[in-house]
């Protein structure tokens, strides 16, 4: 058994939180570099924390050792939404999966998807119609908003304005909470941007409440019928579910497919033209492009475990109380699976890479990884395939910085802008030109 490389250094004084939150990739790539390692130490969040950075490390961290490694109870996620399948660790965690797992699968899905369709129509239809270049995040990020209030909380922008602008705002304003020092100060004039996250929390919780006594159908009514724990444990998982968290991931992986399938010119290069017409017409060929989307451009950096006794990690040794941290973004370039780590090449999901979707954990892995995983891929099957059906789309300006943020979620530093035409008019156009 081998010490893991590295130094977790000294309390308070050898804490490399900041360090690592400036620039999560260049902290990890430099340590990978200097340790000769893909798992390694330092200090996190003032504990002695293992970075986890190779694929088979985070298998063994997420599945084979999920009953070691156990949530931090004290993690701020707890403050925000209290007790849920994502916060709580043991029975209690098998049991709230199990209740909730219906919901996310089989009819409950399905019913689901005339929606999905609907409001994809809506919200894309007019991405033309300024005539001005978009910012297509903010867009992708509407789309996802009224996708989440309209299937889990049966509010929808066109029938309920004022209530869903009203459920928008204090989403924002709670997400605010998990990016904030959790330090809770409320005086004359100024509250913390912890203080307005609990108080936009508590207003969330009385429309959510008001919700599951009134809704009998849909999403609401099939929540409230569940044998669940606890009389809040309903309207707790709803708040989690109608967080501002999901629109974000949604427009973090949307914005990185139309980026990466985006001409930097008037017409897109000939790779990107073949990419796009494969994606639309071939299903498992648009999963292949998404998984390959996922892989280099996570929407989440990854997520933190505590070890609970004494154990072992990638063939470390980890002491019982120490942090590990799994990092999505370099988890899913770890060139012992894939192949040009850094390239885009969607194919290699029908090909070397076929068997290895569970190397992806953008939604975690295991046992533990995100209950919603199926509705996510229908919401982005479903977009994509509008975009690709509909539209020709272009970077404008040409030139633009797409290099990436990490956190809280991945994006473009500078959220880019694309032009889009009409596809019939395109073809329109190159006729005309012919």
């Amino acid at each position: 058994m081998s010490k893991l490389p590295g130094n977790a250094g000294v309390s308070l004084l050898g804490d490399k939180s900041l360090d690592f939150y400036r620039d999560p990739m260049l902290f990890c790539r430099e340590k990978m570099d200097k340790h000769g390692s893909r798992v390694f130490q330092s200090r996190l969040m003032n504990r002695p924390t293992a970075f986890v950075c190779s694929a088979q490390g985070m298998k063994e961290l997420l599945c084979e050792k999920s009953n070691v490694f156990l949530k931090d109870p004290t993690d701020v996620m707890t403050n925000m939404y209290g007790d849920t399948i994502v916060t709580t660790n043991g029975e209690e965690a098998c049991l709230l999966r199990l209740s909730l797992t219906s919901l996310f699968r089989g009819s409950c899905l399905e019913s689901s998807s005339d929606y999905i369709t609907s409001v994809c129509e809506q919200c894309l239809k007019d991405l033309v119609h300024s005539g001005e270049p978009r910012c297509v995040y903010t867009a992708f990020k509407q789309l996802g908003t009224e996708l989440v209030l309209g299937i889990f909380l049966n509010v929808h922008a066109d029938e309920q304005p004022e209530l869903f602008q009203k459920i928008t705002q204090l989403c924002t304003q709670h997400w605010h909470g998990l990016i904030s020092a959790p330090v809770n100060v409320k005086v004359p004039l100024w509250s913390s941007g912890f203080s307005m996250a609990l108080e936009a929390r508590d207003q969330l919780m009385e429309i959510i409440k008001e919700k599951l006594e009134n809704d009998a159908e849909g999403f609401v009514g099939s929540l409230r019928s569940l044998p669940l724990p606890g009389s809040g444990c309903a309207s707790q998982h709803l708040l989690l579910f109608i967080s501002a968290l999901i629109p974000k991931a949604l427009a973090s992986l949307l914005t990185s497919f139309t980026v990466a399938l985006s001409g930097k010119e008037q017409k897109p290069s000939l790779f990107q033209e073949e990419t796009r017409r494969r994606a639309l017409m071939d299903a498992d060929y648009l999963q292949g492009v998404l998984l390959e989307v996922q892989r280099l451009w996570p929407p989440f950096i990854g997520g933190r475990r505590i070890a609970e006794k004494d154990t072992t990690l990638a063939g470390f040794h980890v002491p019982k109380g120490y942090g590990a941290i799994y990092i999505s973004h370099a988890i899913h370039r770890d060139p012992q699976v894939f192949e040009q780590p850094d390239s885009f090449l969607p194919e290699r999901w029908s090909g070397r890479n076929a068997d290895h979707k569970h190397f992806l954990c953008s939604f975690g892995s295991g046992s533990r990884n995100c209950i919603g995983i199926k509705l996510t891929n229908v919401f982005l099957k479903e977009a994509c395939t509008f975009l690709l059906t509909h539209y020709d789309w272009c970077l404008d300006p040409p030139s633009q910085n797409l290099d990436y943020k990490w956190l809280p979620v991945s994006r473009p530093a500078n959220p880019p802008t694309v032009s889009y035409t009409r596809m019939d008019a395109a073809r329109t156009e190159g006729n005309n030109t012919t």
